[in-house]
């Protein structure tokens, strides 16, 4: 035997983990992996409500952009139709 396992191989012979602390750790462990799988499954759902939502705001800022240039086509249009009713300045 190597020196290592002479140290180690007493500690471990005298000191016995109870089969209660084992079952902890495999139990806290278990819920570890079993929330970390759920989290993981909530963070996929919002990703795809984000694609989701991308796409609608970018109709929203393509119609933004069709009532900006249709606000300005009508203001020329007001424009032009109150130039046309005054009376020309003598």
């Amino acid at each position: 035997m190597t020196i290592a396992t002479e140290h180690i191989q007493p500690l471990l012979e005298t000191k016995r983990i109870p089969a209660a602390l084992v079952a902890a750790f495999l139990l806290q462990t278990a819920g570890a992996l079993f929330w970390a799988g759920s989290a993981a499954e909530r963070i996929t759902v919002l990703e795809n409500r984000a694609d989701a939502n991308r796409v609608a705001i970018e109709k929203v800022a393509v119609l933004e952009e069709r009532s900006r240039t249709m606000q300005q086509s009508l203001d020329r249009i007001e424009a032009k139709l109150d130039r046309m009713e005054k009376p020309p300045s003598p």
